[in-house]
């Protein structure tokens, strides 16, 4: 007995003491996390609103993180991978941007999947939306982007990325606007090869160079801008291939520069569809008419835009066909999307003479009513006969060549409208329409509702 109870306090000394008893003392905890924190932390102001949720962890490298990050409203992000490399401590900062569309209250935290499983100190934030009808209920919040940062210091690692709130700082900011353009160069809608496409704006005189990754991924890349660029410098930025094994369905760079700027959002669903969540909001409500409306003048300018950097289309044509109900004031999730457009067509480009479109025009489907334009075209149905053409206020001559975007369906006799004869294929690299659409409203929220005066009958 006695010699038992020794063997006890020994241990209990050498615990306490640091003494190597084998068996005695536990192995460091190889994972610790540091300050949690969210930048800004309460926002009162103009929405949607984007909050940075950062956390710090110290890792003993080589080692391999596997994380969540997880959210008051009972959302988690997808299961994320980081590998440390090299040898020693590491500081690691883990991010995400959480986007608000109207009032907000909550936090985020990363709950580690491994080597161990532990979570991290809550970053807490608040968003107080102004200057409009706020929204309070609902899926009003979601984390949109998710980072990692390797800091040079513990220091640095500890606060969120910077902001340019001051001139020092946003002398540093090379890029006043970045945007990035899809272009498909395969046929099948999955697996898909695309191009991204980035234009950088507002860069000083000179020679410059531009320093971009992945939102989401770890590398750094480098767009080398020559001295005599113009207004605007674009290039090819990436090719990705998607399968369905692929576990991403968004596309967004982010600068490494003081205030992080990032891009507009491009989304493409075909080989993975979107999770729950909002991706905009409407100021109002955008109601599906007889003959479309608000909501196909609201699709055909998605359309148009997601393919007109790119192959210079001048307008889009769009049916209400399968379009099932309007969107209602408030947060707009991804299932809404699918009663806009559930079809999933991919926007194509096509040339023609003002005369050829005409007849499409004039035609009244049983099923879809009149074909509906993005904004810049206008035009007036007489008896059954297009009167009046006009495309950013100027008539369109029986001459006059125009490139016009729309779906394969209406091009080629689909839907309850006759095909475009003579029509030529000048693009087919848009995404899918559904995934357009989503971009759409990602890059002009709050929408407003289109007037629906687009079309007139007489």
């Amino acid at each position: 007995m006695a010699g038992r109870r020794l063997g006890t306090l020994v241990a209990v000394v050498a615990l306490a003491s640091g003494t190597l008893v084998p068996g005695a003392q536990a192995a460091p905890h190889p994972v610790v996390f540091g300050t949690a924190s969210a930048l800004p932390k309460t926002h009162t102001g103009a929405c949607p609103a984007t909050v940075t949720l950062s956390t710090t962890v110290k890792v003993k490298a080589p080692a391999t993180l596997k994380y969540v990050w997880t959210f008051s409203d009972g959302d988690d992000g997808r299961t994320r991978t980081y590998r440390a490399g090299g040898k020693g401590l590491k500081t690691v900062r883990l991010s995400t941007t959480v986007k608000a569309v109207g009032d907000a209250r909550g936090w985020g935290a990363v709950r580690l999947v491994s080597p161990v499983k532990k979570t991290s100190r809550k970053a807490s934030f608040a968003v107080t939306c102004t200057g409009s009808e706020t929204l309070g209920a609902g899926d009003v919040w979601d984390s949109v982007v998710t980072t990692v940062d390797t800091p040079g210091t513990p220091d640095a690692a500890a606060t969120p990325p910077p902001s340019s709130s001051s001139g020092q700082d946003a002398a540093r900011n090379l890029v006043r606007k970045a945007t990035i353009a899809f272009e498909r160069t395969t046929a099948a809608k999955c697996p898909v090869t695309f191009k991204i496409h980035g234009s950088f704006e507002g860069l000083p005189a000179g020679a410059q160079t531009v320093r971009y990754r992945l939102a989401g991924t770890e590398t750094w890349k480098t767009v080398n801008v020559p001295a005599a660029h113009g207004a605007v410098h674009s290039t090819v930025l990436e090719t990705l291939t998607w399968g369905w094994e692929t576990a991403e369905n968004s596309v967004q760079i982010e600068l490494d520069q003081p205030d992080r700027h990032r891009s507009n959002i491009i989304y493409y669903f075909k080989c993975r569809p979107p999770s729950a969540g909002t991706v905009g909001v409407a100021a109002e409500d955008i109601p599906l008419t007889g003959d479309g409306g608000p909501l196909a003048e609201l699709t055909a300018d998605a359309m148009l835009e997601s393919v007109r950097t790119l192959s210079g289309a001048d307008l889009a044509l769009v049916s209400k066909y399968g379009m099932r109900k309007g969107l209602k004031a408030g947060p707009i999730t991804f299932s809404d999307l699918y009663q806009v457009q559930p079809d999933g067509f991919h926007p194509d480009v096509w040339s023609m003479t003002g005369a050829q479109p005409r007849k499409a025009l004039g035609h009244v489907s049983p099923t879809a009513g009149r074909l509906t334009p993005s904004a810049a075209l206008r035009y007036t149905v007489t008896g059954g006969v297009v009167t009046d053409l006009t495309l950013n206020g100027t008539p369109v001559s029986d001459t006059q060549v125009v490139k016009v975007a729309a779906n394969y369906i209406l091009r080629y006799g689909g839907q309850g409208f006759p095909a475009w004869e003579g029509a030529k294929s000048v693009y087919r690299g848009g995404p899918d329409d559904t995934g357009a659409l989503a971009s759409y409203i990602a890059a002009h929220s709050p929408l407003a509702a289109p007037k629906g005066d687009r079309v007139t009958v007489r």
